[in-house]
């Protein structure tokens, strides 16, 4: 098994996609208590480092084939003041350390679309240029999560770097050629499950992929599904985006449903087995600031094929 370092876990997206195309974590960093709570719960046996990563340092993890992570999006966010390098919140310069202090073989980082935007070309090229300096070679792209499976959009950019002398082995993962499944198709057990009458006729209308969710932060209220737009996204699929359940609706229920978390991790690409703790305000932030873990495991399989020649090779000599 291929190793890895994950910083910025979250609620464990990119970990479990990682998992699922063959890495295994030797520690994940997280500062979200409740993100932390979720990872011990679905895995007990991860080494789980709580606390800033600032003050998380990576010599004893030297020669971890991977360090992956998804540092925090605001910096980057249309939705916010994208002020990068500026904003206290930005870590690419923490991402930047832990692959100096333990020199991966690979780099996998994840983000916003904003991150692409051009008033951040001068800040891409000096990233990529220090790692060019460390010896990788820097790509980037952008990925549709409805491209692997996941039933909405959620556009975002994954940053890979690789050893140079393994560059020319990783390629980007393929889209599906399988379409993504509708939000009605994806929920129809779940929005039947305490006998609501109205499940199939709301299944067939909600016939299309869902908006982004959206999580927000905790300076912000309870949860809803986001701003005034996506809210109407969401009505137009027969969804009531102004707050989440805490149960499926009930055999008499009419209207338009809210999703519960379930739901809407369902929405994100976890499978079912995948434990969201917590009360409802911050499981649905753990949920809606994930990265679908599909896409990570998209992404990771073809990292991991890179970095299995390298050890076939190295078997051989």
């Amino acid at each position: 098994m291929i190793s890895s370092v994950e910083i910025c876990a979250g609620a464990g997206g990119q970990s479990v996609g990682l998992e699922n195309a063959g890495f295994g974590h030797e520690a994940l960093v997280e500062i979200d208590a409740a993100c932390c709570n979720t990872l011990r719960f679905n895995r007990p046996g991860w080494l789980m480092v709580e606390g800033d990563v600032c003050a998380f340092h990576g010599e004893r993890f030297r020669g971890v084939e991977l360090l992956a992570g998804g540092v925090p999006c605001p910096p980057f966010s249309k939705a916010g003041k994208q002020l990068g390098k500026n904003d206290e919140r930005d870590l690419f310069p923490e991402a930047i350390r832990l692959v100096d202090e333990i020199r991966p073989t690979a780099v996998m980082l994840e983000n916003v679309r904003g991150f692409l935007d051009a008033k951040f070309d001068d800040y891409r090229m000096d990233l990529k240029t220090t790692l060019n300096k460390m010896g990788y070679t820097v790509d980037w792209k952008l990925h549709n999560a409805s491209d692997y499976g996941v039933p909405q959009l959620r556009p975002r950019v994954v940053i890979v770097a690789v050893k140079n002398e393994l560059a020319s082995d990783f390629y980007w993962p393929k889209p599906s050629s399988n379409p993504a499944p509708t939000v009605g198709e994806t929920l129809l057990d779940l929005m039947a499950s305490k006998g609501w009458n109205g499940a199939l006729e709301w299944s067939r209308k909600a016939n299309r992929i869902a908006p982004t969710i959206v999580g927000g932060s905790k300076k912000h209220g309870g949860p809803d599904l986001g701003p005034t737009r996506a809210k109407r996204a969401w009505a137009e699929l027969g969804v009531d985006g102004m707050g989440i359940a805490n149960e499926a609706p009930a055999a008499d229920f009419e209207g338009m449903p809210r999703l519960t978390v379930k739901m809407a991790a369902r929405i994100q690409g976890f499978s079912d087995a995948w434990i969201i703790t917590g009360k409802k305000t911050p499981a649905y932030r753990q949920v809606g600031n994930a990265f679908p873990p599909p896409v990570a495991e998209a992404v990771g399989r073809s990292i991991h094929r890179c970095l299995s020649k390298q050890k076939h090779f190295s078997m051989a000599v």
